[in-house]
């Protein structure tokens, strides 16, 4: 039996039911999308932003091919590990890409919990005190690890609860905000130009980024009820509930405000749309509407990372240490998720992190592709052309941000250089090390076999 097989009969595979998933999925992407992204996203595209949606989703859509693709052939709940190794091998290239997702995810984590703080405080006129919005941050992050430590069923019946209500609410506040403005109005009076297209299509990068939440899907497919035909339903089902509700608040805020505001309020865009359109009411129901999104998108997000780590270790691409804590691998890597999570979303600037998110993402998608494509195409009976589509406009927008972040903000290009090397050079470092500790045990075996048959008579 192989290490896959050992670690999902070691899992409850149909703890998760496809409404379950749906709510895990869009709890990621809707808590990420456009609480935290949708501020930058407009700075960078203008008043064509909506677009940027639209462009995420159908990129994502293409991205998803492979992943589904590989899910159906073999659910896993370390779904992008597992893709990973199967393409390039139990090697660098696969502990070091499928490191960089759970990196980015950790992230997403962190720019989650941030946004969290800032609408919640919002309303006292606290969102610019830094060490509460640290302290709140911290502590949805506290709450999301009890949620999870309290088992699978609790992670998809709480995702479930809070994805119906906040679909729900977000599709209440746009279609009231739309009704009040119009949809000719803020920034969609403003002049819009497609010269700059090479904003636009760096907007697509935190589009996407915003989107990335299907693969908290993959990554517990083994978890799934009858994963072979429901991981791939879960993943469309949400990318196209996600692109409506992206849709309609982006129209929303786009009509409610100018580019300018947008951008000036970006840690609470919606919050800022909802009062001139809809008054006190309305700005108090978008922001409990933003607080349960991020609750939700933070815990789904540290069940899918958790989870992904923890085939990481079982695989031995990863080093591991208990540091005396009791209980087994899955307990110690939740822990672990939401220190990292913690510390990052007390000590750093998110909007940077959050770059950095879009950088590790888009370079572990590339290698998802063109490791399918390369080594396994033909086993899952996948399409080229899909594939090769998929990794270009993956190429394109990662060219496009690069650019523009080198325009605008070039440390957090190096920043990201720097990063995705380290994650490379470690992998290395710690695979050759197992390599070694391997051979010298295979050696001391020979050794001590060839003893025992001297000894014989």
């Amino acid at each position: 039996m192989d290490n896959h097989s050992a670690h999902e009969d070691n899992l409850n595979k149909s703890s998760i039911t496809l409404l379950g998933g749906v709510a895990m999925g869009t709890g990621v992407m809707i808590g990420a999308g456009i609480f935290a992204l949708t501020g930058q996203i407009a700075e960078l595209a203008g008043p064509l932003f909506p677009l940027s949606f639209v462009a995420g989703a159908l990129i994502t859509a293409l991205a998803s091919y492979s992943y589904i693709k590989m899910s159906n052939a073999w659910p896993s709940s370390g779904g992008i590990a597992m893709i990973l190794q199967k393409a390039y091998g139990p090697g660098v290239v696969a502990a070091s890409a499928s490191v960089l997702m759970a990196m980015s995810m950790v992230i997403n984590e962190s720019l989650v919990a941030r946004t969290f703080a800032t609408y919640a405080l919002r309303p006292f006129g606290l969102e610019e005190n830094a060490l509460l919005i640290s302290g709140l941050a911290l502590g949805l992050i506290v709450f999301a690890y009890l949620v999870n430590a309290a088992g699978n069923r609790s992670v998809s019946g709480f995702s479930l609860v809070m994805s119906a209500i906040k679909v729900g609410g977000i599709a209440v506040f746009a279609v009231a905000a739309i009704w009040a403005s119009g949809l000719f109005a803020g920034a969609f009076t403003e002049p819009a130009s497609l010269s700059n297209g090479e904003a636009l299509l760096a907007s697509v990068a935190f589009s996407i980024l915003a989107f990335k939440g299907f693969t908290t899907i993959t990554n517990s497919g083994g978890e799934i009820v009858d994963p072979h035909k429901n991981v791939g339903r879960t993943i469309m089902i949400s990318i196209a509930v996600c692109i409506v509700v992206y849709l309609l608040v982006a129209l929303a805020v786009g009509s409610s405000l100018s580019i300018g505001e947008i951008v000036q309020a970006r840690d609470y865009s919606l919050a800022a749309a909802a009062r001139p359109a809809l008054g006190d009411l309305g700005f108090y129901f978008t922001v409990a509407i933003a607080i349960s999104a991020t609750t939700s998108g933070v815990i789904a997000s540290v069940f899918a990372v958790s989870r992904m780590l923890t085939m990481l270790t079982e695989m031995k691409m990863i080093p591991h240490s208990h540091f005396g804590m009791k209980g087994g691998i899955r307990s110690h890597m939740l822990v672990y998720t939401v220190v990292i999570a913690g510390t990052l979303a007390v000590l750093f600037d998110l909007s940077r992190i959050a770059s950095l998110g879009a950088f590790f993402y888009l370079v572990m998608d590339m290698l998802v592709h063109w490791g399918v494509f390369r080594s396994l195409r033909k086993e899952i009976g996948a399409r080229a052309s899909v594939l090769l589509t998929a990794l270009a406009a993956d190429a394109v927008v990662l060219a496009a941000f690069t650019a523009a972040k080198l325009k605008s903000d070039p440390a957090v290009v190096s920043y990201a250089v720097i990063g995705i090397a380290a994650v490379f050079v470690a992998e290395w470092i710690f695979l050759s090390g197992q390599r070694r500790e391997t051979n010298t045990d295979s050696i001391e075996n020979k050794v001590e076999s060839g003893s025992g048959d001297h000894d014989r008579p």
